[in-house]
C-alpha cells in the first residue's frame, strides 16, 4: 500500500449536501431553511446562552469574589516529605524534582511545617514558613533561601 493509494473505508464518507441546485434535488429554493425568520437569513440564529429575550443565567447570577492576576503560587513541600533522604544530603529543587515530590517548580518551592523531621538536612528553597524553617535547624540543619 503506498500514500497516495489511502482512502477512507467504504460508506464511512457521505457527499455535502449541494444546496440551492433545483427544486428537483430536494434541497433547491430555500435550501432547507424553510420561509423566513431568523434561521432563514443570513447570519442569523440567536448567540449563545440567549434566553428569548429573558434575563439570562449569567446576567441573572451575582458576581462573587476576586483573581488577584498578580499572585505568586510556589510547588508546596512539607517537613515530614524531606524524610526521604539521607542524613546530611543537601536538599534542592532539582532533587526534589528528580523524588518527585515537586512536579511543577511554579515560582519556587516552599517549605511547609507539616510532619516530623529526624534526619539533620541542608534545604535550599525560595521560602520556609517558621515551623519549617525550626524544625530543619533543630536537628543541626540549614534553611537556606536561594
Amino acid at each position: 500500500m503506498k500514500l497516495h493509494e489511502l482512502q477512507p473505508a467504504a460508506g464511512s464518507t457521505t457527499a455535502p449536501k449541494r444546496l440551492g441546485r433545483g427544486v428537483g434535488s430536494g434541497l433547491g429554493k430555500t435550501s432547507g431553511k424553510g420561509h423566513k425568520g431568523a434561521k432563514a437569513r443570513s447570519g442569523g440564529g440567536k448567540r449563545l446562552g440567549f434566553e428569548g429575550g429573558q434575563m439570562p443565567l449569567y446576567r441573572r447570577v451575582p458576581k462573587k469574589g476576586f483573581t488577584n492576576i498578580f499572585r505568586t503560587e510556589y510547588a508546596t513541600v512539607n517537613v515530614g516529605q524531606l524524610e526521604i533522604f539521607e542524613n546530611g544530603a543537601m536538599v534542592t529543587v532539582e532533587e526534589l524534582k528528580r523524588v518527585g515530590l515537586v512536579k511543577k517548580v511554579l515560582a519556587g518551592v516552599k517549605i511547609l511545617g507539616d510532619g516530623d523531621l529526624t534526619k539533620k538536612l541542608t534545604v535550599q528553597a525560595k521560602k520556609f514558613t517558621g515551623t519549617a524553617k525550626e524544625k530543619i535547624e533543630a536537628l543541626g540543619g540549614k534553611a537556606e533561601v536561594k
